[in-house]
C-alpha cells in the first residue's frame, strides 16, 4: 500500500473535518452564471472607483490555484476553463461558520463563490465573497505552484496536471477544436460530406506504412489498425457522391518523435472533377481561413521559423528542387546505372527495392531539400516509384501528378490527381508486391475490389491527405506532436 505524505495526511484530516460539518467532501451540482474571462473582458476598463455605485454581481466555479490567508480575511484565485480570478473572502461577510469551512480549503480545492464585483487598489478584478460554498477537497497536492510540472514525460502522462498548472497547455487543447470545427465549415460550406470509414481492414493499403496488426476472434481473423483512409473514401466517389472527407484516427507502427505518434489524426478530402491544381487551391484557401478566422494571424513562430502564410505559395517539381541544391537534373537523366553512380558519389545507401529510378530521386531529396523548405511549398512531381496511387503525368510516365506541402521543413499534407484506370492501378499493385517480396514492410497489398469498383468507373478527381496534429502544431506554435494530442502514445514506466 502507498505511504501518504504529510501533506496528503493533512488533507485527508481536513476533509474529515468537511465531512463532520455534515457537508459532501466530493460535492455536488452547482450552478454558476458566469466564467472568469468573461468578467475580466466585461471590466476591463471600468475602474476602481466606478463599482462603488455599481452592485454586480457573479457566481463562479473553479480550482483554488493561490491563497493568502490573513486571519479574519483571504485572498485567494479560483480557475475555471477560461481563466483565473481574485477572490476576498472575509468572516465578516460569510459568518463564522463559512469561514471555518473556508479555512480547510487547500491549492487545488474546487469550490463555488457567489459575490459582488469589485476592483482593488491596485486595479485587479476580484469578486467579494458573500456565499463561499465547498465542492471537492483535492487529496493530492498540485505540482510546485510556480512552476507546474518540471518533468517533460508527467506532462504528457498526466495531462490533467499539466491542464491545471500550464495555461498553454490548456490553450492548446481549446484551439484544437475550434481548429477542426473551421475545418469542417470550410468544407461544408464548399459541398463536402463528412463520411466515417472502417478502423479494422483486413488489407494493407492506401498508404506506405507499417501496420498495428490485431486479431478478430470470432472469426479467426488477423486485421489491421488502418493506416490510411484513402480507397474507402475513393469508393465513395464511384458511388457517386462526388466531394467526401473524413477526419479520423488512424495507426502506424512506426517511431515516435516530435513529428510522429503512432495514433494519429488524418483528414482525407476527395474531389471528384478537380485535380492536382484543385488541391492546392483548396488547401492555400484552408490554411488561410483557419489562420484569420481561428488565429486571427497570417504568421506563426514554428519549430525555429517564422512562417508566413500569407501571399501565394511556392510551387515548384521534385526534380526542380533537386536541381537547385545538388545542379543534378534527374529529369534529364534516363539510364539508372547513371543513377545508381550518382547516389554511390552522395554517399546515399539504398536498399535492395530502392535501386530504382523513383527511389534514388526521393533520397536525393531528403537529403537535400527537405528541411530547406521553409516558407510553405508545394512540392509536386513525384516519382512513380513512389506514387502508387496517383495518376501519372501525361507528359512523363516516369512521374506522377502528386504534391506535398512542406512548411518548415517538415511534410503537412500529400495530395493526388487520383489514379482511376484499374488497369494501371493493379500493374502498381503488383509492383508493390515486388517490393514487398524484396524487403519492402511498407508496400501495399492487392485490394481486388477496389479494382473492382474502379472497373465500374470512378471519376477523375483530386485528393489530399493532412495530418491534423501538425497542422494544429502550427497554428498553436508547438513544438511537439505531444503537445497538440491530449493522450499521446507513451511507454510505461518501470
Amino acid at each position: 500500500m502507498r505511504k501518504l505524505t504529510d501533506q496528503e495526511i493533512a488533507r485527508r484530516d481536513k476533509m474529515k473535518k468537511i465531512q463532520d460539518m455534515g457537508l459532501d467532501a466530493f460535492g455536488q451540482k452547482f450552478e454558476r452564471d458566469a466564467y472568469a474571462k468573461d468578467l475580466q473582458e466585461k471590466y476591463k476598463d471600468v475602474d476602481h472607483d466606478a463599482f462603488e455605485n455599481m452592485d454586480d454581481t457573479a457566481t463562479v466555479v473553479g480550482r483554488i490555484m493561490f491563497i493568502r490567508k490573513m486571519g479574519k480575511a483571504s485572498f485567494f484565485s479560483l480557475k475555471d476553463r477560461t481563466g483565473k480570478i481574485q477572490v476576498y473572502v472575509s468572516i465578516n461577510d460569510i459568518g463564522e461558520e463559512s469561514y471555518n469551512l473556508f479555512k480547510t480549503a487547500d491549492l487545488g480545492d474546487i469550490v463555488g463563490v457567489y459575490g459582488k464585483i469589485m476592483k482593488t487598489q491596485t486595479g485587479e478584478l476580484t469578486i467579494k465573497c458573500l456565499k463561499y460554498t465547498h465542492l471537492v477537497k483535492a487529496l493530492r497536492p498540485l505540482p510546485e505552484k510556480f512552476h507546474g510540472l518540471q518533468d517533460v514525460e508527467d506532462r504528457y502522462r498526466k495531462r490533467y496536471l499539466d491542464l491545471i498548472t500550464n495555461d498553454d497547455s490548456m490553450r492548446v487543447a481549446q484551439m484544437r477544436p475550434k481548429i477542426i470545427r473551421t475545418i469542417q465549415k470550410f468544407l461544408d460550406d464548399r459541398g463536402f460530406v463528412e463520411v466515417e470509414t472502417p478502423i479494422l481492414t483486413t488489407l494493407l493499403t492506401g498508404a506506405s506504412a507499417r501496420p498495428f496488426i490485431t486479431h478478430h476472434n470470432t472469426q479467426d481473423l488477423d486485421m489491421y489498425l488502418r493506416i490510411a483512409l484513402e480507397l474507402n473514401l475513393k469508393r465513395l466517389l464511384v458511388g457517386g457522391m462526388e466531394r467526401v472527407y473524413e477526419i479520423g484516427r488512424t495507426f502506424r507502427n512506426e517511431g515516435m518523435d516530435p513529428q510522429h505518434n503512432p495514433e494519429f489524426t488524418l483528414m482525407e478530402v476527395y474531389e471528384a472533377y478537380s485535380d492536382l491544381e484543385g488541391m492546392m487551391d483548396l488547401t492555400e484557401n484552408m490554411y488561410k481561413t483557419i489562420a484569420n478566422d481561428v488565429c486571427g494571424k497570417t504568421t506563426f513562430h514554428y519549430l525555429g521559423h517564422d512562417i508566413d502564410l500569407a501571399g501565394d505559395w511556392k510551387r515548384i517539381s521534385m526534380t526542380d528542387a533537386i536541381k537547385e541544391k545538388t545542379g543534378i537534373d534527374f529529369k534529364s537523366i534516363t539510364d539508372l546505372d547513371e543513377c545508381l553512380k550518382l547516389a554511390k558519389e552522395h554517399n546515399i545507401e539504398l536498399e535492395e527495392h530502392e535501386k530504382q529510378y523513383g527511389h534514388i530521386i526521393n533520397k536525393f531529396f531528403e537529403k537535400y531539400v527537405e528541411e530547406t523548405l521553409i516558407q510553405p511549398t508545394f512540392l509536386y512531381g513525384h516519382p512513380i516509384e513512389i506514387s502508387p496511387l496517383t495518376k501519372k503525368d501525361p507528359e512523363d510516365g516516369r512521374f506522377t501528378q502528386r504534391f506535398e506541402l512542406f512548411i518548415s521543413g517538415h511534410e503537412c499534407a500529400n495530395a493526388y490527381t487520383e489514379l482511376n484506370d484499374p488497369i494501371d492501378q493493379l500493374e502498381r499493385f503488383e509492383a508493390q508486391l515486388k517490393e514487398k517480396e524484396l524487403g519492402n514492410d511498407e508496400a501495399n497489398d492487392i485490394d481486388y475490389d477496389f479494382i473492382e469498383a474502379l472497373e465500374y468507373g470512378m471519376p477523375p478527381a483530386g485528393g489530399i491527405g493532412y495530418g491534423i496534429d501538425r497542422m494544429i502544431m502550427l497554428f498553436t506554435e508547438s513544438e511537439s506532436i505531444r503537445d497538440v494530442i491530449l493522450f499521446p502514445t507513451m511507454k510505461p514506466r518501470d
